[in-house]
């Protein structure tokens, strides 16, 4: 489990450094988002044979970035609907 969330962590903060902007989200929606990412990942790389949900693999790692910064986008969309900016 300790491995999970460390795994989250390294998704979430590649997330961030990939997606381009200021995001406005802290350490723990950081967290989160990439344990969401990484669980992404994870049911993706087990639909397509190459390993179990919570199996660390290059596909379901790749997969699990990509889910990251999709959820950190969408995150951050509604933290400024929440604010009244529209972006």
């Amino acid at each position: 489990m300790i491995g999970f969330i460390v795994a989250g962590l390294i998704i979430g903060a590649l997330a961030r450094l990939i997606k381009p902007g200021k995001q406005n989200l802290g350490l723990l929606a950081t967290l989160l988002l990439g344990l969401v990412g990484s669980v992404i990942g994870g049911v993706v790389a087990n639909l397509l044979g190459t390993g179990g949900v919570f199996e660390l693999n290059v596909l379901g790692f790749i997969v699990a970035v990509i889910a990251s910064v999709l959820l950190i986008g969408v995150a951050e969309t509604l933290s400024g609907r929440r604010k009244g900016e529209v972006h």
